[in-house]
Parts: C-alpha cells; structure tokens; sequence
C-alpha cells in the first residue's frame, strides 16, 4: 500500500475500459477528466468509463472534474502574426486591426504592476506592457523576435484582472459533473479566497456536498496562499500556467511553501504537470523527472497527477509503472519518526488531539495499523495530517467518502456496514480487517472516531484492540 496517490488524466491516449482497468490495477485511484477538451458527448463518456471500473475493494475509482476556468487566449487572427523585437503592440478584448491582438472578450484591466509583461504561449512571446490605455486595452512593446498564433494561451503576471470566477462552459460542465457523481471539482485560475464560496453556493444549490480543489497557478494565488488554503477542501501545484505567472525558478519554491503549508492544514495538497513529460513519446523517464518525483513525496505532498502523460501519451502504461515504482522506493527509505508533522498551534481541538494521539500511539508502540471510523472523513484526514507510519484504515458506510479519501495520503478507505454504536466498532474493525489479511489473531491496532456515532466533526474516541 503506497501512502502517495497517484491520479491519471484521461484522454486519446487510455479511453477505452481495458487500458484503464490495467492503470488501476497498476496503481491509480483517481481519474482526472480535463473539461477544458472534448464535447458534451465525450465528457460524459469519460464519466460514464470511470464509473464502470472497479478498484481492487470493488468500489469505482474516484473522479476528479477539473474546470476549463477562465483561461485567455489570442483569437480572431486569420494567419501567425511575425513579430519583431521593439514592435508597438495592442492587445484588446474590443479592437481589431494592424497592430492590434484581440483575447479573451470579457476580460477587464485593472492595475499594471511596474514592469509587468504579458506572456503568449507558454512564455514563447514576451510583451512589456507600457500603459493602460483603457479597461480593455493595453499597450505593449515586443521584447524579442516571435510569432504569434490564433487560440494561443495568454498570461498576464502583474496585472490584475477582472474576470468571472467560472464561465459559461463551466457553469455547464460543474451541473454536468455534479449529476454523473464527480467526488472532486477542481477550480482552474484560482486568484483569492472568495473563488471557494461562489463554486460551493453552486454546488450547495444543486444539492450536493462535493469538495473543491483549488489550482494554484496564477500570481495572486501565490500572493493569496494562506487564504486560499483554508477556504478550499484541497489544493493542486499546477505548475504549467504557475511557471508562466511566476519566475520559472520560484516555482520549487512556491510548490514546497504550497506542501508544507497544505499538510499544517491537514489539506490535500496534489502536484501536477510535467510529472513524467517526457513519457508522453519515449518509454523511460529522464534521471531528473524521477528525482523530480521523489522530492516531491519526500516534501509531503498527498497524490501525484499525470496528465498529457498518460491523455494523450504513447505509454500511459509504462508511466504508471515507473510512478508506482518510484512512489514505493523513495517511501521506503523514509523514517517516520522524524517525517511526522507535530501540530504548529499550542492549543488544537479535541477531534484533533485524538487524531495526533492515536498517531502517536501507534508510532511509540509499533502498531502498524490505525483504523479510523469515519463519516465524513473527517477523521481519516486529520490523522492523515500526522503522516504516521501506520497503515491508516478509514472505515466508513459511505461509498462517496471512500472516493473522496482515496486521494489522500496514507489514508486506504473500505466500506462497511452502517453502525450506530460505539459497541460496533471493535466487531466491524476486526472483521475488515481480518478479511484483508492485513492482522493476525492478538495483533493489536489502535481505533480512533466519534461518539456519538454519526456526527461529523466529534472525534473522541481512541482504543488500542486486539485481533481476534
């Protein structure tokens, strides 16, 4: 049992229930569906494909919807456009015309940082920006030769914009993945805190309790990071716009403030882009994605997400492999003693006093099991928070919570029967636990939940039991 997930994006590249099936039983708990790509039709058939899957417990693996967001992009340009450095340019969501690039419409300037550029396909074209010349109009100079192509992603790193929190695809997409039972939404371009309650009274108004992850990618993200932490259910690095919004050489840096602070939080905190690029054509990785990888579990984060790796790549396979490979060596080479998290505040509540103390047990008495009896998850994630180096069994009637825990750290959710005493759990925990084979009779194993049984958020409960 690997304690870092991994999740796999799908796409071209592994969308039949064959190849998928493997990617699970290769090790992947989670399937990212990409909204930004694809038609109605092929959306829900990437929904309906994960859902006839089955995880080695029997359960379908967790869906992960992730939202096209407002992202910006160079339009109505009949043919690439030649640049040449020290060349006066417009760019505009209202004008057309010699010199003139039109974007996004919709979107609103505000405020130029000094020195602030705005940045087209992944940074191939660097623009200085020179003045506001209105709310949808900013004048430019090249700063190097280049060219300029349609449909292009567009970036803008100090300069704050005025743009919807979810767009009119998105407003589509959240309604669809909501009713074919997505377990996460993550938000694309996620720039403050209040991003989190606009998505959450959606989803609390069409009924659901689903949790949201917010992408940390864009410049005010990065400014907005404690915040942004606190309001979302988790968090993703997603290092490809990130490494255009902000210095590229920031951005180990931000990903390592982004895991540390994440798993203070007890927040699942995922890493994505880039993880194996080089996968997408050849068969083996380089030396440095592996090294990339291993820092990245050594660091803390929960899961680990592929995505043109294995959506569009010739060895989605081969990638899981080497992931799954990877994730078991450098986590067997960890001392927990020394990884755990002590909690940074004096105080902490009850629920996660209990959580740090069954973790501690656990580590001080050699107990390789901690079982935590769980509603909501709640409980799981709070020990989770500890990384101890027990195996963390989270008990749980709850098909949808089970898929929501699957991509947190360490944590291996199973279902069980509904309970609603106390008096149950050492029943329900020793027959679970003996049908995995995972004690032998007088094994002890430390149980952590609430009393009383059901309500979220009353972890209370911690006892050390016997295999029987």
């Amino acid at each position: 049992m690997n304690k870092t997930k991994i999740i796999a994006t799908i796409g071209p590249g592994c969308d039949d229930e064959s190849t998928l099936q493997e990617l699970v039983d290769l090790g992947v708990c989670c399937f990212r569906i990409n909204l930004s790509h694809g038609s109605k039709d092929q959306k829900n058939r990437y929904f309906d494909l994960i859902r006839s899957l089955r995880t080695p417990l029997g359960l379908r693996p967790t869906i992960l919807a992730d939202l096209a967001g407002p992202k910006i992009r160079v339009r109505n340009l009949e043919k690439p456009l030649r640049i040449k450095q020290g060349d006066s340019i417009v760019i505009s969501n209202d004008q057309v015309g010699p010199g003139k690039i039109s974007v996004t419409s919709g979107v609103r300037f505000e405020k130029i940082n000094p020195g602030a550029q705005i940045l087209i396909d992944d940074g191939r074209v660097s623009l200085e920006v020179k003045d506001l010349l209105s709310d949808q109009a900013l004048e430019c100079v090249a700063l190097e030769d280049g060219v300029i192509e349609n449909r292009k992603g567009v970036n803008f790193p100090g300069i704050a914009l005025n743009v919807p929190v979810l767009t009119e695809q998105d407003e589509v997409d959240l309604q669809t993945s909501l009713s074919k039972e997505a377990d996460w939404i993550a938000l694309s371009f996620v720039r403050s805190p209040s991003d989190y309650d606009l998505v959450r009274a959606k989803v609390r108004d069409a009924g659901y309790t689903t949790p949201i992850m917010g992408k940390i990618e864009k410049w005010e993200a990065v400014q907005n990071l404690d915040g942004i932490i606190d309001s979302f259910d988790a968090v993703m690095v997603a290092r490809g716009d990130l490494g255009v919004e902000t210095p590229i050489e920031k951005v180990p840096l931000v990903q390592k403030e982004v895991i540390e602070k994440a798993n203070q939080a007890g927040k699942p905190v995922v890493i994505a882009t880039q993880i194996l690029d080089s996968m997408v054509d050849r068969p083996v990785p380089t030396r440095a994605e592996v090294s990339d990888i291993a820092n990245a579990i050594l660091d803390g984060a929960d899961s680990l997400m592929v995505t043109g790796e294995t959506a569009i790549g010739k060895h989605p396979k081969k990638v899981i492999g080497v992931l799954s490979r990877v994730i078991e060596e450098t986590e067997s080479s960890i001392d927990y003693e020394k990884y755990s998290n002590e909690p940074m505040d004096k105080k902490i509540n009850t629920a996660n006093a209990i959580s740090h103390a069954a973790c501690s047990v656990s580590g001080d008495q050699g107990i390789d099991i901690l079982v935590t009896m769980t509603h909501s998850g709640s409980t799981a994630r709070m020990a989770a928070r500890y990384r101890p180096a027990a195996k963390i069994i989270a008990m749980t009637p709850f098909k949808e919570t089970c898929r929501r825990l699957a991509i947190v750290w360490g944590v291996n959710p199973f279902l069980v029967d509904s309970y609603k005493s106390a008096d149950e759990i050492p029943e329900i925990a020793n027959k679970v636990l003996g049908k995995m084979g995972l004690i032998e009779e007088g094994e002890r194993f430390v149980v952590t939940g609430g009393v009383p049984v059901g309500v979220p958020g009353t972890t209370n409960y911690l006892s050390v039991l016997k295999g029987n």
